[in-house]
């Protein structure tokens, strides 16, 4: 494996290289590599990432000699296609500069704002989309040199909306997939984008497009048809060149097994009962997000300190502790929430707490798996409020993680989650003191309605996992006919 320091120049990483020629007859694109650097004595070690996405699709990548194609995480830094874990991954460079327009400009202030519903104003500048065209070609080239003939080849996420199309014009021999973890906007909201034909174009390019809720699919479809006057029929497109696309509902899940295998695990039961002893009280309400605009968090601390300071949560018995890992730490608007969660939780505790305790604990920092899987397990309620979400695994992740069946779960009905876990306590996240009525009784029901709730959390969650989800995926992209599609005006009127 070898390194070179990359200047701004664009032609650095224009032509992939590819010592082997095409023979992946499986490709995944994505924006990251599934594999994180450790560093040792010597030569760096490269092991694959914990995540969901990796953990759904590793046993397919072994199983049809797949190479999944990304950026290794470091800008500037040139790394020939090696193995990690027996897994082909093909680098993909960026410059710091493509990383500031491509990544932190188009992709997160621009794309994910106006994709949660504008919760954060969208930034528009000229200069991000032309570094987030440059790079998706750049993902495309590299998907066309190493994809063997007539090979499936999965693109992830918002990131890489214009590389089906794309790849398509590279290789239209492939079979294309395309998956948006993300919402995906109405009308009203899309139409904002200065760039928006071509983003639909791009992921029309995919032969089955996949989103976390029916309604989202929906929403593009309807887009296709309103914007760029394709003909459509219920989940169909047609394209201009007469191939017909799919597009459905997808909702993306966990490891279910995993997570019970690892709460159940000796070290795991210890560290959540040491969790409860250093907490000291009778209740334990956890949040665990991102440190994100989307996640709801300065309205889901404002109803918490509002029952600690109303007396309906007494600060002796109950304390809410709330994880929030770090993210896109280079983003001022992430800087801003941050100081604002901090200011106010630290009003909380400071007009509320005592000596010995404090109703808020609350921790920035990222913890391992099992840590993690610890508080789960020592958590009373769960809270998770999101403004908008594509879907949010924090809420499936908890129910796997409560093999004796107890525990609540307060759900925004605006995480695509919200549509399967019909058990939980669902809430309003703009609503205040609709939350704070809905905390108060995911704490006080009767344990025996909280343990059929969770009953019917973990049923959902247990029977529609995240192998359950690429297999679906998959099954139906391998489905899907390639030839052109007949000229159906009946259809078309039908849409």
């Amino acid at each position: 494996m070898t390194s070179s320091t990359e200047s701004r120049s664009d032609s650095a990483g224009a032509t992939p290289a590819n010592p082997t020629g095409p023979s992946a007859s499986f490709v995944v694109v994505a924006n990251r590599l599934p594999v994180e650097r450790v560093s040792g004595d010597g030569d760096d070690e490269w092991r694959m990432s914990p995540g969901g996405l990796v953990t759904a699709l590793e046993p397919v990548l072994r199983q049809k000699h797949g190479v999944w194609i990304g950026w290794h995480g470091v800008p500037g830094e040139h790394l020939e296609p090696f193995e990690a874990s027996g897994i082909p991954v093909v680098p993909v460079p960026l410059s710091g500069h493509e990383v500031t327009d491509y990544y932190e400009g188009m992709s997160n202030a621009t794309l994910w704002p106006l994709y949660h519903d504008s919760v954060a104003f969208p930034e528009y500048h000229r200069e991000w989309w032309d570094a987030y065209r440059r790079i998706n070609r750049r993902f495309a080239q590299q998907a066309a040199a190493v994809a063997a003939e007539g090979a499936v080849v999965w693109v992830q996420d918002y990131q890489l909306q214009l590389v089906p199309r794309m790849l398509r014009e590279l290789r239209p021999d492939l079979r294309i997939g395309f998956f948006l973890h993300i919402p995906f906007p109405p009308e009203e909201l899309f139409q904002q984008l200065p760039w928006r034909r071509e983003i639909l174009e791009g992921i029309a390019g995919a032969d089955l497009v996949g989103f976390q809720v029916a309604k989202d699919a929906h929403n593009f479809v309807r887009l296709l048809r309103q914007m760029l006057r394709y003909q459509t029929h219920r989940d169909r497109f047609v394209t201009p060149d007469r191939r017909t696309g799919r597009a459905q509902a997808y909702p993306i899940s966990i490891d279910v097994n995993a997570f019970e295998e690892l709460s159940n695990s000796p070290e795991v039961v210890s560290r959540a009962a040491e969790i409860r002893r250093d907490l000291g009280a009778k209740n334990i309400l956890f949040g665990v997000d991102r440190l994100d605009y989307t996640k709801g968090l300065r309205q889901r601390i404002q109803a918490v300190g509002e029952l600690f300071s109303e007396g309906r949560l007494d600060p002796a018995e109950t304390v809410f502790l709330q994880l929030a890992t770090p993210s896109r730490e280079r983003v001022e608007e992430y800087k801003r929430l941050r100081d604002d969660i901090e200011l106010q939780i630290g009003r909380i505790n400071g007009s509320m707490g005592t000596i010995a305790r404090s109703p808020i604990t609350y921790l920035h920092t990222s913890v391992s798996k099992q840590e993690l899987t610890a508080m789960y397990r020592a958590a009373d309620v769960l809270i998770v409020t999101p403004l908008r979400d594509g879907m949010n695994l924090v809420a499936k992740e908890y129910p796997a993680c409560k093999t004796d069946g107890s525990g609540a779960l307060v759900l925004s009905e605006f995480a695509g989650a919200a549509e399967e876990l019909r058990q939980a306590y669902i809430v309003n996240p703009y609503d205040i003191n609709g939350m704070k009525e809905t905390i108060l009784r995911a704490v006080g029901d009767p344990p025996a309605t909280k343990r059929r709730r969770m009953r019917g959390l973990r049923k959902q969650v247990t029977s529609h996992d995240i192998h359950a989800w690429a297999d679906a995926f998959l099954r139906d992209l391998d489905a899907i006919r390639r030839p052109v599609a007949p000229n159906h005006g009946d259809e078309a009127a039908a849409g």
